[in-house]
């Protein structure tokens, strides 16, 4: 197929479009913009499209977001790489900041907290689905079935740093690894170009928590240094980094409480764009308990920053690697042995989620090296149980759409908080 170079204004209301419509996690945005992008357009050749996602999932940051940035590279270099990933997520960003700062005003009602409870409630089946979804794609041997299940006893059982799981699954599939190389040798570089690639980026990464930081902002500039430092071990998406984010801003930093966190997924589950704006809700929330919406609205937007400028960079550093890296057999079973754990660290986030919104009250279990959650059973809230329930039936049996569901139970759970029953 003979693949077209479209101008800068096709871009834009190309990406405009699919930034609108990606609703449903990175599996639902990456099918859109193959529709878009191989299907409907000859922009990107089936090839070039799968090459560029296989490097995107090496890479920390939200796969889909570093996918539509790299296809804005491939096809007007880097201005159609920042209109493409810029625009993919613009929406969903406008959306959260003004879904977090209404949250701040509104969360002490009663009723609003009921809505809260349905979408918590379905929120604990849409990652039981994305379970489901990615075991059926990155779990094709028994190997990677023990990879999954180790992951999940590591942080479920023993409390082991998300990063360190990421780090050690994939240092087991680069040593596991066969074949010999397609292409031995690297395509040629440019040393000057990346290295000017690398300090303009980082420059710019960095200058607002520098600002932050000179001006004496300690809440912001916390709030720089630790989403940074998340842009940078984000394997797997964000179900995958939430337990870890949750390990911090709930219990290290005392940002945000565990049901605001978990309003912040349900939320964030609503919305187009990466999945990974979770964490500007988390900092809207976290300034907005500080006391301040103004602080609240700096906050999101430094979150935001640190979060996709990283991305950026990653893209447009490594782009040129790409046809080089998709030939190299380590890399690509480093990249399988992490999808693999990304299983298990699902499961564990799914097990997480499930103890917060069914029972009122969990606890810590320490015995010996076993650090983990045991649920007060007498504590099992009914109303949270029915919902999860009917959501499922929705969900996994009717096959409802993930918006109109959550929208259908937040409804019922308001309508149960009315009959005195929620």
């Amino acid at each position: 197929m003979t693949t077209t170079t479209p101008g800068f204004a096709e871009i834009s209301r190309v990406f405009l479009r699919i930034g609108l419509l990606s609703f449903g996690g990175p599996a639902a945005q990456i099918a859109l913009m193959h529709r878009e992008l191989v299907e409907e357009r000859p922009w990107l050749t089936e090839p070039e499209f799968l090459r560029a996602l296989s490097f995107c999932m090496l890479l920390p940051g939200p796969e889909a977001m570093q996918l539509a940035t790299f296809a804005g590279w491939r096809l007007r270099g880097v201005p159609g790489g920042l209109i493409a990933g810029g625009l993919f997520v613009l929406p969903g960003l406008v959306v959260i900041l003004v879904l977090a700062l209404a949250y701040g005003a509104l969360i002490d009602l009663a009723l609003v907290q009921a809505l809260f409870l349905g979408v918590k409630a379905t929120v604990v089946v849409i990652v039981v689905e994305a379970i489901l979804r990615v075991a059926r794609r990155a779990l094709t041997s028994p190997g990677q079935w023990v990879l999954a299940g180790l992951a999940f006893v590591a942080l479920f059982a023993f409390a082991v740093p998300f990063p360190l799981v990421v780090l050690a699954a994939g240092l087991w599939g680069a040593a596991t690894a066969g074949g010999a190389p397609r292409d031995p040798a690297p395509p040629r570089l440019r040393p000057a170009a990346l290295a000017r690639t690398l300090a303009f980026g980082l420059a710019l990464w960095w200058a607002p928590v520098a600002v932050v930081a000179w001006a004496g902002q300690g809440f912001l500039t916390d709030i720089g240094l630790f989403f940074s430092r998340l842009a940078v071990v984000t394997f797997g998406g964000a179900y995958a980094v939430l337990s870890y984010m949750a390990q911090e801003v709930v219990t290290a930093y005392g940002w945000v409480s565990t049901p605001q966190l978990m309003d912040a997924l349900g939320l964030a589950e609503t919305t187009p764009g990466p999945l990974i704006l979770v964490t500007t809700f988390v900092a809207v929330t976290a300034g907005l308990n500080q006391g301040s919406p103004p602080l609240g609205l700096a906050g999101g937007l430094l979150a935001a920053w640190v979060t996709f400028v990283p991305s950026f960079l990653w893209i447009f550093a490594g782009a040129p690697l790409v046809d080089w890296i998709a030939g190299q057999p380590r890399l690509r079973a480093a990249l399988s042995a992490i999808t693999a754990a990304v299983v298990g660290v699902i499961l564990n986030l799914s097990v997480w989620f499930a103890l917060h919104v069914l029972f009122a009250e969990v606890v810590a279990l320490e015995a010996g090296p076993i650090q983990s959650l045991r649920p007060v059973w007498s504590s099992l809230q009914p109303a949270a149980l029915g919902l999860s329930l009917v959501a499922g039936w929705l969900l996994l049996v009717r096959h409802v759409p993930m918006v109109p569901t959550l929208a259908l139970m937040a409804g019922l759970a308001a309508l149960l908080h009315l009959a005195g029953l929620a």
